[in-house]
């Protein structure tokens, strides 16, 4: 292991790493080793590091290693930089700016999954960790430097000089002086994976015995043919099902569908808004390879989702693509429940048994902690006599609950309330997105709730399932239809302690690594206190029109590519002479995996900005 040591004072904690087995140290400084060689105890450590076979250089400036270290000697898996300053009295500014310049210094001479290790003192780094913690313009802001470079905060521990055998801390105001590191921490950052730009994309699929293409909404292009619930996946989202099956089989008898679900469905949901579907079109031919457009037509393209939303509120379905034409409506999936249903009219089904759907369904939705625009849901259906529904639902819910507890357990220990509450206690606002398109679907009756706490009631993002049983039009002779429908990914989040669903789907491989095949267990984050920017936007709403606050959050997911994690309305306003209408909203752009820095944040906005003006014709003030 190749370890650099930047910003050394006296070396002494330089020739305490040199003490370990298979570590090659190269030792580095900013003043010459004539001005270093009268601190106390410099000349002794230098001598031990050579005596060690450790690489001493001096007159070393952090921000421009590539001037000292030739190709063939760069490649280090570890950069070590002890509390950093600039000297004498500099502020914050000249810090951060210190920082930032050695972050992306460093990014050209660590390998690719190497460390960086950077100790500050008390308060100095800004994150929750540092106790007690400055006001953000007055720290640091390690992390957001850190992000400029494509670096993200990993872990973070004291730094314990007592513990480094002949340390001393030396350079108090550039002088032979200690300074105090108590409290001081440890920064241990990595290389994040980078921010990606995806290009439109056009799907292949069999629908009514043809093979046709579609357009997918750009916000899905990096969601879409995952294949989390594959044979070989080992994802958590697979492991909660398969778990989750095999335990429910023990308790009834179960029959998994295997008929090939659509992904497209065409005709009418009844009682759900057309703007939380993703429409589409399809076609028998394949559009132009987007590698092979233009940057003007692949970003027209993108934003065609958009567009199929709003004319098909105003005149049906409505192709705003140049060059294609067809009369027919499809839209990607929402629910499997219409599946399930149409099982039902085939007569496909076993009385007793527990039939199982499962994949992945897709809506438009607002941008909260608990809305996913993705997920993948679970659907039971089993007929049973008439007038015992109800101790069906009983029996169903029990099982769901114990086999949720057993899988809890192999995790952690943490207190895991299940509650089963009904539906005529809640309004919709009080329900999350996935709970209230479902009651949009069809009555229900109860929901499933589930929560890390001691608390007995159902709060708002913590349902994870609903139960229903069949309309009356659905049912046959003298059997009732009960339906639970379980969302995979909420449960996948509560019982690994995920806290963010994005974390599900993202292409860095320290996430899937922590899942073996087959197994659970609680999800430690390799992205720890990621920065957060907020940006206001303010405009005019179009005279006589309805502000499509769901297009509005979906252009901003879109553009971001998913980095939105809140928009707020902070302020509307009317003229009382013309009656225009102003809205304000504020948005927080935040990654839970990727390194983002303020100017990566500021430039999403301003396509934002560009976009909304362009897709929903507002004025921006």
């Amino acid at each position: 292991r190749r370890v650099l040591l930047l910003g050394e004072g006296n070396f002494s904690f330089a020739a305490s790493v040199c003490e370990a087995a298979g570590t090659h140290v190269v030792a580095t400084c900013y003043e010459s080793e004539e001005e270093v060689s009268r601190r106390g105890r410099a000349a002794e450590s230098i001598r031990r590091l050579r005596e060690r076979g450790a690489e001493v250089v001096f007159s070393v400036d952090c921000t421009k290693m590539t001037d000292y270290f030739l190709p063939e000697k760069r490649g280090f898996d570890r950069i070590y930089f002890n509390f950093p300053h600039c000297g004498r009295k500099s502020g914050v500014v000249k810090n951060r700016d210190l920082l930032a310049r050695f972050f992306r210094s460093s990014a050209e001479v660590l390998t690719e999954e190497g460390e960086i290790h950077v100790a500050l003192c008390n308060g100095q780094g800004g994150t929750p960790a540092d106790q007690p913690r400055r006001e953000w313009h007055n720290s640091w802001q390690i992390v957001a430097v850190a992000a400029g470079a494509g670096f993200i905060l990993s872990n973070i521990h004291p730094f314990k000089a007592e513990t480094i055998q002949g340390y001393k801390c030396t350079g108090y105001r550039s002088q032979d002086k200690s300074f105090c590191v108590e409290g001081a921490l440890n920064h241990v950052f990595t290389r994040s994976m980078p921010l990606l730009r995806f290009k439109p994309m056009i799907c292949e699929i069999e629908l009514e015995s043809r093979k046709v293409y579609f357009q997918v909404p750009q916000v899905l292009v990096d969601k879409i043919n995952r294949g989390f619930l594959e044979l070989n996946s080992c994802h958590p989202v697979w492991t909660v099902k398969e778990r989750l099956t095999a335990e429910l089989s023990q308790a009834f008898p179960l029959q998994n569908i295997d008929c090939c679900l659509p992904l497209l469905h065409q005709g009418h949901l009844n009682g759900v808004c057309h703007s939380n579907i993703f429409w589409t079109h399809v076609s028998p031919e394949k559009t132009p390879k987007t590698e092979d457009m233009s940057d003007e037509l692949a970003n027209a393209v993108s934003f065609s989702h958009v567009d199929f939303c709003r004319d098909a509120d105003k005149n049906g379905w409505v192709n705003v693509q140049e060059g294609c034409h067809t009369s027919k409506q499809y839209y990607l999936r929402p629910s499997l429940l219409p599946y399930a249903q149409a099982i039902i009219h085939r007569r496909a089904f076993l009385p007793g048994t527990l039939h199982v759907l499962f994949g992945p369904v897709f809506r438009k939705c607002l941008i909260t902690p608990y809305s996913m625009p993705v997920f993948h849901e679970m659907v039971f259906v089993c007929a049973v006599n008439r007038g015992t529904e109800n101790s069906c639902i009983q029996m169903l819910v029990n099982n769901i609950k114990t086999s949720i507890h057993s899988l809890h357990k192999t995790v952690s220990s943490f207190k895991l309330n299940i509650n089963l509450q009904e539906a005529m206690s809640f309004e919709t606002a009080e329900l999350n997105d996935f709970a209230a398109f479902e009651s949009q679907l069809s009555e229900i009756q109860y929901f499933i709730c589930m929560e890390r706490g001691i608390s007995g009631s159902c709060e708002k993002g913590s349902c994870v399932g609903i139960i229903r049983t069949a309309p009356y039009e659905l049912v046959n002779g003298e059997l009732v239809f009960v339906f639970a429908s379980l969302n995979l990914d909420l449960l996948a989040m509560l019982i690994c302690g995920i806290s963010d669903w994005r974390m599900l789907w993202t292409s860095d491989p320290r996430f899937l690594c922590q899942f073996p095949r087959g197994e659970l267990r609680l999800f430690k984050n390799f992205s720890l206190y990621p920065p957060s920017y907020v940006h206001d936007v303010s405009f005019w709403v179009p005279d006589g029109q309805q502000f499509d606050e769901i297009a509005f959050h979906t252009i901003a997911r879109q553009v971001s590519g998913e980095m939105v994690v809140s928009i707020q309305l902070i302020d509307s306003f009317q003229q009382p002479e013309t009656g225009r209408k102003s809205l304000c909203y504020r948005l927080t752009f935040q990654s839970c995996d990727k390194a983002l820095s303020p100017q990566e944040a500021a430039e999403m906005q301003l396509l934002f900005r560009k976009e909304i003006k362009k897709r929903l014709y507002v004025t921006l003030r």
